[in-house]
């Protein structure tokens, strides 16, 4: 018999108890340490909310639409618009083990 998924039941606050990564999941900042010891502010992009072509510094290859994807951007650039980065996530999980194809800045 096929499994039956049921929604999370709220907690006494009335809000669904969702976890702290549900917050970049969902579209929301987080700020991680770089391997060169920089922060940087993250946020992940779902499939459907990516409409555009990027080009992705980890592996140089495009990010094309449709595809999830990790926007980066220094911490210390409070606007982020002109140091923004798409990644293929699996291309920033794994910078810290492979150099960039292209220059950062």
């Amino acid at each position: 018999m096929p499994r039956r998924n049921l929604p999370r039941k709220a907690n006494r606050s009335g809000h669904n108890d969702v976890g702290p990564a549900a917050d970049s999941v969902l579209g929301g900042n987080r700020t991680e340490i770089g391997p060169d010891g920089d922060t940087y502010t993250t946020r992940m992009i779902p499939g459907a909310k990516a409409v555009k072509t990027y080009r992705c510094p980890g592996c140089d290859h495009e990010v094309r639409p449709g595809v999830a994807h990790v926007v980066a951007w220094p911490s210390d650039d409070f606007g982020g618009a002109d140091n923004r980065r798409h990644w293929h996530t699996g291309c920033w999980s794994g910078r810290n083990t492979r150099g960039l194809t292209r220059r950062w800045s």
